[in-house]
């Protein structure tokens, strides 16, 4: 069982597990096995609340009046606690105060015929008139969590997160589901090319604070998820049963962070003499950034433009502590085609990094998986 973390300083609350029927329901809908599922998570003792602490995600303490709090004994064992224990205990259901109706059971998710996007391993669907559910054997839970850090740490938009648990399908193999808030809208994507100039600028200083406040979050001084977990950015990725730790990190420094990028590349089968020529350069050029809380996928596509006018970020499933140049070089690449002028207003919304760009765009070619 994890420790009970108790802040007064408030902040999300944990209700029993079982005070949910709606997660409980079993299925009567026969779909396709990856978006199967059925209840096998343990379930946490009915009288367990959780709450959060600033110390989950490795940030300074604001407050010493604490109750009930499992506190490290030594820096070392500090570190180790917060590489091992995920900044929120899973399964997650929000205080009932906070749902704008009952959570659909899985049936109901299921069988919603409102697909907002479909794909190997993860589908999204609108359910009812609250709720957009993201679920599938290949979506990671990080993407709620980070959700939900965002949403406590700074004052940005970002959908609410009323639930995060996984089940194991008939196959053996664990769904992950994300209940969130549906916000009325459509993406910056689908609106640009009808803006006008000064929409765009409008839009581009809203933006720009939204990220000044990502980046105003205090950073935990390493290169990882949340929680001082490994990255989860496909630039990272390798096979679990594979165990290398040294590329998926977390990292304490940029030099870790840049021999990892040499170890992918070397696992994707590259070439060992042109890996010697970026185990030389990238220390060079890619040193001494700040690591900053970082959306990790900007792209017009993940900007909801509500009714309302207001904004919100989408796809948080990349999101984590990188150098400071990383979002901006990961927008850039997103240019793709470079077919308008959102690359103008990148370097607006952004603090610019022109250099690290160039030497991210061609490590990010080589490294896709």
């Amino acid at each position: 069982m994890r420790p009970v973390r108790v802040s007064p300083m408030g902040g999300y609350v944990l209700s029993p597990w079982r005070s949910h029927p709606g997660l409980m329901g079993s299925s009567e809908c026969s779909i396709d096995r990856l978006a199967t599922g059925v209840f096998a998570p343990a379930i946490p003792p009915f009288d367990q609340f959780f709450f959060h602490t600033p110390q989950r995600y490795g940030l300074p303490m604001t407050s010493t009046r604490m109750s009930r709090v499992t506190t490290p004994s030594s820096p070392s064992t500090a570190q180790e606690a917060s590489t091992t224990t995920p900044p929120y205990p899973i399964p997650y259901v929000a205080a009932s105060d906070r749902l704008p109706e009952p959570l659909p059971t899985d049936a109901t998710i299921r069988c919603s015929s409102k697909v907002l996007k479909a794909g190997y391993g993860r589908r999204i669907v609108r359910v009812g008139e609250h709720f957009v559910v993201k679920y599938g054997v290949l979506v990671s839970l990080t993407e709620g969590e980070n959700m939900l850090f965002v949403r406590e740490t700074c004052d940005i938009s970002v959908p609410q997160v009323f639930a995060l648990y996984s089940r194991i399908d008939p196959s053996g193999a664990k769904v992950s589901y994300i209940v969130m808030e549906y916000i009325r809208g459509k993406s910056l994507d689908s609106r640009w090319d009808t803006m006008s100039a000064a929409d765009k600028s409008n839009t581009s200083q809203q933006l720009r604070l939204m990220f000044d406040k990502l980046r105003s979050i205090p950073s935990p001084g390493y290169f990882g998820c949340i929680g001082r977990r490994p990255m989860e950015e496909c630039m990272f990725w390798t096979l679990e049963e594979d165990s290398v730790d040294a590329i998926s990190g977390p990292f304490d420094s940029e030099t870790q962070l840049n021999n990892a990028l040499v170890e992918k590349y070397l696992y994707n089968s590259g070439m060992p003499s042109k890996a010697k020529f970026y185990r030389r350069v990238l220390p060079l050029v890619l040193y001494d950034h700040a690591s900053v809380f970082s959306h990790g996928d900007f792209q017009r596509k993940n900007v909801l433009v509500g009714d309302d006018g207001n904004l919100s970020l989408v796809d948080w499933e990349s999101a984590g502590w990188y150098p400071s140049y990383w979002e901006y070089a990961l927008a850039m690449f997103a240019c793709g085609g470079w077919r308008d002028d959102w690359h103008e207003y990148v370097a607006s919304i952004l603090d610019e990094y022109p250099n690290e760009y160039v030497w991210f765009d061609m490590m990010r070619r080589e490294l896709w998986s």
